[in-house]
């Protein structure tokens, strides 16, 4: 299952890895990719999408799941 998430504040690379490590940290995920031009997250896997999203905020950016 592919999850999008809105992600805002990612301003470099450097934000694109902290937003897709703290993503792969969270159980259930089995992949995840940043991209900041577009303002967005994808991830691959099982886990709640609410849990996505606080991993997001923990990492120091703001996050809104689509749907």
């Amino acid at each position: 299952m592919t999850t999008t998430i809105d992600v805002e504040g990612m301003s470099c690379e450097h934000c694109e890895r902290t937003v897709e490590e703290a993503l792969r940290d969270v159980p259930g995920v089995t992949d995840a990719t940043a991209d900041r031009e577009d303002g967005r997250a994808s991830v691959e896997g099982d886990a709640d999408a609410a849990t996505l999203a606080a991993a997001v905020e923990d990492a120091g950016y703001t996050a809104h799941v689509d749907g």
